[in-house]
């Protein structure tokens, strides 16, 4: 790791080549961050980038719907950077389908990752950021956790219970200098998967993963007499 005295850490999940390694790489700019996801070469590959531009960086590989893979990416960032000041929960997926296509075991995937890991890593960070009586939550959410479409009956209401932890951590935490925020993603995002599936996709039609990342940013740090608790970010064209 690059040797720099930053003392805040931010932890980031869900790292992918788009809207998490845009987050990670923009806080890693003031803070070291903690990178979580299932797969470790991508992760190697972010935290080289990030050392090698002067930043501080953590590769803690995990699935983030598994409580034993949690507590243990948790108790190394503690170990090696400190405790997390900032959790910016980007991890999402979900099995598009209707009822009469989607499986119990694609439900309760779609679950673990949105919702379920959602709650084991807030449960991580609370207790610090409470006695510390500050810190900030984020979490990254989607339309299907207001509106879910016929096809969204694993990702909807995976997405409103992570809509739901959020208010209920917010109501919990603010009083105690936590911020806690949920954001509502509206929109396709602008990543090389997405380019090569759409190719007629213009980049204006599509939200810019470093616009994102900039977004995450303001919120985290808010004044406190004015914090945010919910916000939606779409393209300037989207229909909504």
């Amino acid at each position: 790791m690059a040797s720099n005295n930053n003392s805040k850490v931010a932890v980031v999940t869900g790292v992918g080549a788009g809207t998490g390694a845009s987050i990670a790489r923009r806080f890693a700019r003031e803070y070291s961050v903690a990178l979580i996801a299932r797969s470790p070469g991508y992760l190697k590959e972010l935290g080289d980038e990030i050392r090698k531009n002067g930043g501080r960086a953590l590769e803690t590989p995990a699935d983030v719907g598994n409580p034993q893979q949690v507590k243990e990416a948790f108790a190394k960032i503690r170990a090696e950077l400190g405790d997390p000041g900032v959790l910016l929960y980007n991890a999402g997926s979900g099995t598009w389908g209707t009822i009469m296509e989607i499986s119990a075991e694609q439900y309760e995937d779609t679950w673990r990752v949105n919702s379920f890991g959602a709650f084991l890593c807030a449960k991580e960070v609370a207790p610090k950021m409470i006695e510390k009586g500050q810190g900030v939550m984020l979490f990254t959410g989607a339309t299907a956790g207001v509106k879910a479409g016929p096809k969204s009956v694993a990702f909807g209401p995976a997405k409103f219970a992570m809509r739901g932890l959020a208010q209920s951590l917010s109501r919990d935490l603010s009083p105690r200098g936590v911020h806690v925020a949920w954001i509502n993603v509206d929109g396709i995002i602008d990543i090389p998967r997405v380019r090569k599936a759409y190719p007629q996709l213009k980049p204006e039609d599509m939200l810019n993963p470093d616009a994102i990342a900039d977004t995450y940013w303001h919120i985290a740090h808010q004044d406190r007499s004015a914090w945010t608790m919910e916000l939606e970010v779409r393209p300037f064209k989207e229909k909504f």
